[in-house]
């Protein structure tokens, strides 16, 4: 019997969690689970429900069983999320790399200049032996010292490895062993990612003396590319928002604004010049939202491209990695140097990045959200408008698309649910009460919340997904990538539901002067047409070398 009837008792357990030595299964009565029956909105009869009781009965022992057994954060439930649509055959052509030449690039005579050169730039001076990368790291160290208390966007500084990498860095190029256009170049981590001894707290107090004994993934890949590692990075807490246990990032542009989250602390420090890239991570928003307020170039690969190895999971089925940069092309550089299988993160798919700069515009079909634009108001509109009529500009004949209907918000509790499943020791040891955000919209009532969550429904709602990801692929029957409103719309969640990327810039500023941005979003891992598309608009404008004015803290206490 308890193999047909597992949600009755989802929302029982929560009660069982708080005390399961203590749980006499005999307290399961018709009346528990009636009041059981509300919760999810099902009515059986008086008999059906008697003829349950001892099933039911069987069915908690079987949960305090489980809870048994230690499950970290980083143990992945059996079923994997597909994001292929039927029929979707991946491309096995690999093709070289084409990135823009930097060309001849100068030591600026004012060297506070060097915070807002782009990552090819900066690649240049080090490549060409203008400057070496331990005069870079220590330049960029010392800004995070001056204006990273400000912003309130660091965790940890891992200066002692920075500097290591740094000198190792110098002897390899200067034996002639160069490792590309990331080699030498300083970065930060959010901190979800593991750093082998140091701290990574994910953002919350119940982890503040994490430490793991491997580096993740993409923290290797980078030193592997000769990237220099300077900071972790603040995020809110457990990936939600921009508020942290040591505070609230804020955004450069308006130091009374936070600079949302969760890529909180990626996106302020590269949009203050206090980095030249940060690694982020989305879920739900958490690259795109960061870098809409931060006026950075955000890249949300899509699902399956980039290992999440030594990553803190929020959500098994929805959780990205991705580059935080000044330029799209940047962005470019970094994926270039971190996708693909690892072996370790089993749904990692083995796909060519054939990116190359000088693909003609012209061969792309380019659409936009015709209607979601359409329903906009005030300085958004407008800057989006523009946007859609540059990309005309530059001789596009931009397709109007529509995307699927479907009752999205309704199935977004999927998230949620994972990441209540991710920490649900935290909640059994009522340790959720360590966190500093504490409302109803809040993780720890979330996951709370999410407790009581039939499985019947959780899988009805993967299905819907699953014909979500069916219609989604026939819009890019039509387009390559279209145009979507960076904060409006249902673009968002669809495209972190379907796993599709999405690269988002700035195109313009407010009234009060902070940065709007647009996303660009692509097919399946089609990242190489995606940010060729989105670096032709960035090329044409000039709103990615518009950077926020700091003070530091020092002087601003004065």
């Amino acid at each position: 019997m308890r193999r047909f009837f597992p949600a009755l008792l989802t929302g029982l357990s929560l009660i069982a969690s708080t005390a399961l030595s203590q749980t006499n299964t005999n307290t399961i009565n018709r009346e528990v689970a009636a009041d059981a029956e509300r919760l999810i909105g099902i009515d059986f009869s008086e008999a059906k429900l008697d003829m349950l009781l001892p099933g039911l009965r069987s069915q908690l022992r079987d949960f305090i069983a489980m809870r048994q057994v230690t499950l970290s954060n980083s143990v992945p439930p059996a079923l994997m999320f597909n994001p292929l649509p039927a029929g979707m055959k991946l491309n096995s052509q690999r093709k070289k790399f084409r990135a823009t030449s930097a060309g001849k690039v100068k030591l600026p005579a004012n060297l506070d200049d060097l915070a807002f050169y782009s990552v090819g730039e900066l690649g240049a001076l080090i490549r060409t032996r203008q400057i070496s990368s331990e005069k870079l790291t220590r330049f960029f160290l010392q800004r995070l010292k001056t204006y990273g208390p400000k912003l309130e966007c660091i965790i940890t500084l891992t200066e002692d490895l920075a500097l290591q990498q740094a000198r190792r860095a110098d002897e390899e190029i200067a034996r002639g062993k160069y490792r590309g256009p990331l080699h030498g170049i300083p970065y930060g981590a959010k901190d979800l990612l593991a750093v082998k001894g140091a701290p990574t707290t994910w953002g919350a107090a119940p982890y503040t003396n994490q430490t793991f004994g491997s580096d993740a993934t993409v923290i290797k890949r980078l030193e592997q590319a000769g990237a220099v590692l300077l900071v972790k990075t603040t995020l809110g807490e457990l990936a939600m928002g921009e508020v942290w246990f040591g505070g609230k990032t804020r955004n450069p542009w308006n130091l009374e604004q936070g600079s949302s989250g969760s890529s909180a602390g990626s996106c302020a420090a590269t949009s203050a010049g206090l980095l030249p890239f940060a690694i982020g991570s989305e879920t739900l928003g958490s690259i795109v939202s960061p870098s809409d307020r931060c006026g950075v170039t955000g890249l949300r690969p899509t699902f399956g491209r980039v290992s999440r190895a030594g990553a803190m999971t929020l959500s098994w089925s929805m959780d990205k990695l991705g580059p935080i940069c000044r330029t799209v092309e940047d962005c470019a550089l970094v994926l270039n140097a971190i996708y693909g299988p690892d072996g370790i993160d089993q749904t990692v798919y083995d796909v060519p990045f054939n990116y190359d700069a000088g693909l003609k515009l012209k061969k792309l079909r380019v659409g936009y959200l015709k209607t979601d634009f359409e329903k906009e108001s005030g300085v958004r509109k407008t800057n989006d408008l523009a946007t859609i009529a540059k990309m005309k500009s530059l001789g596009l004949e931009l397709i109007p698309v529509e995307l699927p209907s479907y009752p999205l918000n309704s199935i977004s509790f999927l998230l949620s649910t994972e990441a209540a499943a991710a920490f649900d020791d935290l909640t059994r040891s009522n340790q959720d009460g360590w966190l500093k955000q504490q409302t109803g919209g809040s993780w720890p009532n979330i996951f709370r919340q999410r407790r009581f969550v039939p499985a019947v429904e959780f899988l009805q709602a993967q299905r819907i997904r699953y014909l979500v990801i069916q219609d989604t692929a026939r819009v890019f029957d039509k387009v390559d990538l279209f145009l979507a409103p960076s904060q409006s719309g249902q673009s968002l969640l669809l495209s972190n539901l379907t796993g599709h990327p999405c690269v988002v810039l700035p195109n313009g500023f407010s009234s009060n002067g902070t940065p709007t941005s647009i996303c660009f979003i692509g097919k399946l891992f089609g990242e190489a047409e995606l940010l060729s598309a989105a670096k032709a608009y960035q090329d044409a404008t000039d709103f990615h070398k518009k950077h926020p004015k700091l003070v530091a803290e020092s002087t601003a206490k004065k």
